[in-house]
């Protein structure tokens, strides 16, 4: 058996690359040991077969976006620690491999209140994170929300177009009914409780809010609880 060495320093003397290449192939997550992902250059290895992946690129591992369907109930402290392994959808069909390097520096961006449900974004990007929370509130977001109660006359108009949130007019807003319990929301900018006064203005109880897009990007059929990856060429 050979002496404990880095992997790096072992990839580099197996492929002739550079020590910087060796680190960048191995955190890209292209670097098996023993047929099992490796994505620490340091990691110790002795006489273990190592591979580099076919298509290997000694760039720099990218950022990612998450998009997470958050459960009614859960806080924003406890969101990005809801995105793990284990978690991922399996209905994820943007082919972006999944590396541990992922689950580290993780920011919510676009939060919900604890009460309400469905799409929130989780994400290692600056940038993303800047964005939403910068242009969030210029972004068409789509909301389906549970009522009980009757109608007030003029109701769906004064939804539309009308009502006021803690004194201040709302602009107008696109809603419609999606059955007998359900209406649909397409407006912007939306703030925490909003939907829910709005709904107790005209006669309505809103037993549950869950958010189905944040700009063109929805939600899906993501489960409660479970991610996916934003694919690299969707944008908000």
């Amino acid at each position: 058996m050979t002496d404990p060495i880095r992997l790096d320093k072992r990839l580099t003397s197996l492929i002739g690359c550079s020590r910087g290449d060796a680190q960048r192939y191995i955190e890209g997550g292209w670097v098996t040991v023993n047929g099992t992902v490796v994505e620490q250059p340091q990691a110790m290895v002795t006489d273990e077969v190592m591979v580099l992946r076919d298509n290997a690129e000694a760039t720099r591992a990218e950022t990612v976006t998450m998009l997470l369907h958050k459960p009614a109930g859960m806080p924003a402290a406890d969101m990005c620690a809801m995105v793990t392994p284990d978690s991922r959808s399996e209905l994820d069909a943007t082919g972006v491999a999944l590396l541990q390097r992922h689950f580290h520096g993780l920011q919510l961006a676009m939060p919900l209140p604890a009460e309400d449900s469905g799409l929130v974004v989780v994400s290692q990007d600056g940038r993303v994170v800047s964005y939403l929370k910068d242009r969030g509130a210029t972004l068409e977001q789509e909301y389906l929300v549970e009522v009980t109660g009757e109608l007030a006359p003029y109701g769906m108009r004064r939804l539309a177009h009308g009502l006021s949130f803690r004194n201040w007019p709302l602009p107008p807003c696109k809603v419609s009914w999606q059955n007998e319990t359900r209406l649909r929301f397409a407006i912007k900018p939306v703030h925490p409780g909003q939907l829910r006064d709005m709904c107790g203005q005209v006669g309505l109880e809103a037993v549950s809010v869950r958010r189905l897009r944040v700009g063109r990007v929805a939600l899906g059929k993501l489960a409660p609880g479970q991610w996916r990856y934003l694919a690299p060429d969707e944008r908000f």
